[in-house]
C-alpha cells in the first residue's frame, strides 16, 4: 500500500501527535507521506473549520493558519473537489450514512482509487461492504 487518503479526525490527530493513532496506522501514513501520496480531502478544511466555528476543535492557533501550515508540511497533497467526486458523492454504492463530509471524502477515496485511514465506524462498515478500502486508525 503506498498512496493513503485520511479522514478529518485522523488529519487531526496526526497533526496534534495524539496517541489515538494506532502503530499501523501511523506507519502506513508515514510510509504513504514519504512518497508525497498522503491524501487530504478539500472537504476537510471546511470540516475543520466548522468544528472550531462550532467550538467542537480548539486549534493552538487561528484555524486559517493552522490548516495553511498543516497543508504546507512535506508529503500532503490537497485533492481538490472535482465536478465528478462532487457528482460521484451523490451516487455512491451500498449503504451510506448522509453527512455530506463523509461522502465526499469517501467518493475522493474511490476517485483516486486509494484506502481511507478512519476510525469512523460507519465508513469501516462501508468499506466491509467492499465499497472502498479502508486502513483502522486506531490499531
Amino acid at each position: 500500500m503506498n498512496a493513503l487518503i485520511v479522514d478529518t479526525h485522523v488529519f487531526v490527530w496526526l497533526l496534534s501527535k495524539s496517541k489515538q493513532l494506532g502503530p499501523n496506522a501511523l506507519e502506513a501514513i508515514k510510509g504513504a507521506a514519504s512518497l508525497n501520496l498522503l491524501y487530504v480531502s478539500a472537504i476537510t478544511p471546511w470540516e475543520i473549520a466548522m468544528l472550531v466555528s462550532k467550538g467542537k476543535l480548539t486549534l493552538e492557533r487561528d484555524v486559517g493558519e493552522w490548516l495553511e501550515m498543516a497543508l504546507a508540511l512535506p508529503g500532503f497533497r490537497l485533492e481538490s473537489l472535482s465536478p465528478a467526486i462532487a457528482v460521484a458523492s451523490t451516487r455512491l454504492p451500498g449503504e451510506i450514512n448522509s453527512d455530506p463530509a463523509d461522502r465526499i471524502i469517501v467518493a475522493t477515496a474511490r476517485h483516486l482509487g486509494v484506502p481511507l485511514v478512519t476510525a469512523d465506524e460507519n465508513l469501516l462498515g462501508y468499506s466491509t461492504q467492499g465499497h472502498i478500502k479502508s486502513v483502522q486508525a486506531t490499531k
